[in-house]
């Protein structure tokens, strides 16, 4: 059932999850869909802080119930949180639920916009909030966002009236938009906005409150709502066989790297929306009350209402083309609207829907995802017009704007394919999200090109215009550039085409702990963008290392092919830390940078360009024990961390997790959320625990309070709560300084817990058996203490040991203290009677 269900969405929408470059090819009911569609004229934005916020039900609801443009305004991309799919985070892992909002509008009908916010990780108050983002400029882009849309209606999706109660970027986003509702007309508040768009008034406010926001269902049933508006988002679309929260679950289901996968549902299905500001609808179910959405709204456009509504009566799902004609001559007359907004709207709707009903096929791809600035790409262009409507090819303009002479007759069903070779200008631009071009703060991303605020992704710049005459009416239509291959198990497959560097650089290690003042060997990989590259590569380091050869000759034939080159890094004998930068010098260029590739098959493939650093320490750190064994949970590189110092690190999947195999291992580390992810470990949790019992170490990392999937997650009893402390700052007081965590082989002192990156640690456990020995107290400003971030017990012969510190941050910003703290932990129980008596001593 669930893949006919996806089949169906595929049909309706006409999206792929692995092709989002694909050219859509919509249907005779989704061409019906879309005139209905290009005959309402009213606008709802919807605002939250982060990807998953959104209401997936009532953003479809509105784009494919009411027909509305419907928009989310997510202020942060995400970046502060977990990823479930892979090792990417921070602006890596924004990146991917960028592309994964993406995947959700274009299943749910929705727009996607952003501010400049950068999601900074959890946050307990509105105040924190926007301390660390530039409330200024966050509200100036929500204000700009309003102004560039210009919805009737708004929505926010949490309570500005409770600070303190949620994740301080939730609140922060009702606030803000509150705010900036009062502010969007007013030509006095970022007049330079004005320059590039509008003042504007939105009719309404509303907040999208639920029995969630009043503490249970009982409480909101008794609660009076005289100032709320109900909608039933349970509807049913004949046209595609899908309920809305159908389709609004597989929208939200593209939160993949967050685990949102979610199972539709079926029947009525009542939201509640609070009047904010504005005037109360007296129609409780139609939030657009009062507002004209017909196209008597605007100057001149009754005439053309009068044959869009005509072309949305007689339409002929038989013949699609039918409609042409008439859509053409609306098409003409949106050209001489005054009110730019629509005009610019209703012009890229009614264009797509003509090229829909005349069954063209436009298309501009080339043989390689990648080419460098300057070089040449031989372009395969594909054209063909499936009707009998008379259509013609006038010329062609390529990426640099030259217009290619055609004059080609485009008769029904004969497909065109011609070649074209283009110049790539040696100025142009690299591709790489436009928010990461520049080095950012905690809170704001620096975005240079202001133009570009508010936009998901970096507008492609490598297009071609095919200029047609249809109807003798001249419409042009611009395609972006496209990789296209064939896969053998995948078939078709798309992939953007990106322009990259000549030459890019990364060392394999992002983070290198060295425990000795011993030299160690750092492998440096450079990558060709071109063929025939010659030039040499250094290293930038402290000044305190060194690093040998002071340089090497970096010769490379191929296209896309590597060079690795071996360079020796001798640490100070010191605890010191610093960065290495391979910079690689061709001609008078010298490049920085590493080229990152992210590719999973739920959004497009995508190319990032990030600064090319590696974190080097030298670390005084000791440690007993040396085979670990990993059991992976949601995504970590704590295997790859401990290897860093000294550790043998195996990976050992559930189905391995056997007596015999423990028994091999110093250690047993569980990986974050591995108990709520992964199935099959309820099946192992004693094996686990006779583990111990026979003398093994085994530690936890953080779990989230739901979803867990094993029924006793320690051998005493313990129970998982929300607490974290956020602030990576605050104080961390030594609770057991006797214990051995804490002393040994590593003496830990407060000094451990500094330039901790994010936070200190998430969901501590809040209450705990006798048996347990909490080591640390912590706490965010203003709020008790929190002494369950880490926890010790022993059982039988060996440990047990819980902790919600976040060391998966940690390691890979290579926190000295982390390491040191975790070696400590690994350690437990080894240290033999010279040790012991040290300790004691």
């Amino acid at each position: 059932m669930k893949t006919r269900l996806h089949l169906l969405l595929l049909s309706l929408f006409s999206i792929t999850l692995i092709t989002a470059q694909q050219p859509k090819k919509p249907t005779s009911s989704e061409i019906h869909e879309s005139i209905k569609k290009l005959n309402f004229l009213g606008s709802v934005l919807y605002v939250a802080a982060h990807p998953d916020d959104e209401n997936t039900r009532l953003i479809s609801y509105m784009s494919n119930e009411i027909k509305a443009r419907t928009a989310y305004l997510s202020l942060t991309r995400g970046d502060g949180g977990q990823n479930l799919v892979g090792p990417e985070i921070r602006e890596l892992l924004g990146v991917i639920r960028t592309q994964e909002l993406l995947a959700a509008r274009r299943i749910d009908g929705g727009e996607q916009l952003f501010t400049r916010a950068n999601d900074f990780g959890y946050s307990k108050h509105p105040d924190e909030t926007l301390a660390i983002w530039n409330k200024e400029e966050v509200l100036s882009d929500v204000v700009l966002a309003i102004r560039q849309f210009q919805p009737d209606v708004i929505i926010n999706r949490f309570d500005h009236r409770s600070p303190g109660s949620t994740h301080g970027h939730h609140t922060s986003s009702a606030m803000l938009s509150l705010e900036a509702f009062d502010l969007v007309g007013d030509k006095n508040a970022y007049p330079k906005q004005l320059s590039r768009t509008d003042i504007w008034q939105p009719q309404r406010l509303f907040f999208n409150t639920s029995w969630w926001f009043y503490g249970s269902q009982e409480k909101f049933d008794d609660a009076d709502k005289s100032n709320l508006l109900e909608v039933d988002t349970g509807v049913y679309f004949p046209s595609s066989g899908l309920s809305n929260p159908e389709i609004a679950a597989l929208s939200r289901s593209q939160h993949k790297s967050q685990g949102f996968g979610s199972t539709g549902s079926r029947g009525a299905q009542i939201e509640y929306i609070e009047l904010i500001k504005g005037d109360l609808p007296t129609d409780k179910t139609n939030i657009f009350e009062g507002i004209d959405t017909s196209w008597n709204r605007i100057e001149g456009g009754k005439s053309i209402g009068e044959i869009l509504y005509d072309v949305q009566k007689n339409y002929d799902f038989k013949n699609p083309s039918g409609s042409i004609s008439e859509l053409v001559r609306a098409y003409k007359a949106i050209q001489n609207l005054k009110n730019e907004h629509w005009k610019n709207i209703k012009t890229t709707e009614i264009k797509d829907i003509i090229a829909a009903c005349a069954g063209l096929y436009l298309e501009a791809t080339v043989n390689s995802n990648h080419a460098t600035a300057g070089s040449n790409i031989d372009l395969n262009l594909e054209i063909i017009n499936r009707s009998a409507s008379k259509i013609i090819l006038s010329s062609i303009i390529n990426p640099n704007g030259i217009k290619i002479d055609k004059n080609i007759t485009l008769d029904n069903n004969i497909d065109f394919d011609f070649k074209e070779t283009v110049a790539i200008k040696t100025d142009q631009q690299v591709s790489t999200p436009y928010w990461l071009t520049k080095k950012g703060t905690l809170g704001m991303y620096d975005v240079e090109d202001k133009s570009l605020i508010g936009k998901p992704e970096t507008p492609r710049r490598l297009n071609i215009t095919f200029n047609l005459n249809i109807e003798n009416v001249d419409i042009s239509f611009t395609k972006a550039i496209v990789y296209k291959t064939n896969d053998p198990v995948k078939g078709e497959v798309y992939k953007p085409f990106e322009i990259i560097p000549e030459v890019s650089a990364k060392i394999s290690e992002k983070v290198i702990i060295l425990d000795t003042d011993k030299q160690r060997d750092i492998e440096v990989i450079i990558k060709a963008g071109r063929a025939n590259i010659e030039g040499f590569v250094q290293i930038a380091h402290p000044n305190n290392w060194n690093v040998l050869p002071e340089k090497q000759k970096v010769i490379i034939v191929t296209k896309g092919q590597e060079q690795r080159l071996i360079f020796t890094v001798i640490p100070p004998k010191e605890q010191s830390e610093g960065l290495l930068t391979p910079m690689v010098h061709i001609g008078d260029m010298i490049y920085t940078k590493e080229l990152i590739e992210i590719d999973y098959d739920h959004i497009p493939f995508q190319t990032v360009l990030l600064p090319s650093e590696t974190k080097i320490v030298r670390l005084d750190i000791k440690k007993r024990g040396q085979n670990i064994g990993y059991i992976e949970g949601a995504g970590d590189v704590v295997p790859e961390s401990l290897r860093q110092i000294g550790y043998n690190v195996a990976i050992l999947k559930p189905e391995d997790i056997s007596a015999e195999n423990l028994s091999r291992f110093d250690a047993i580390v569980v990986g974050i959320r591995a108990y709520n992810t992964v199935e099959e470990l309820k099946f192992k949790q004693e094996l686990l625990f006779d583990y111990i019992a026979q003398g093994g170490n085994m530690i936890v990392q953080y779990n989230t309070s739901r979803g867990i999937k094993v029924d006793q997650i320690a051998p005493y009893d313990l129970k998982l709560s929300r607490d974290r402390v956020t602030d990576e700052f605050a104080d961390v007081r030594l609770l057991s300084t006797n214990h051995e965590v804490l002393n040994f082989p590593n003496k830990i002192t407060p000094r451990d817990f500094e330039d901790w990156t994010q936070e200190r640690g998430l969901y501590f456990p809040d209450e705990w058996s006798s048996e347990f020995t909490p080591i640390l107290s912590m706490n965010d400003e203003g709020e008790t203490p929190k002494t369950g971030s880490l926890l010790v017990a022993k059982y039988g012969k060996g440990y047990y040991i819980y902790t919600g510190l976040s060391f998966f941050r940690e390691f890979p910003a290579g926190v000295s203290g982390a390491y040191r703290l975790f070696a400590n932990i690994l350690s437990l129980g080894k240290n033999d009677l010279n040790d012991a008596e040290q300790i004691k001593n």
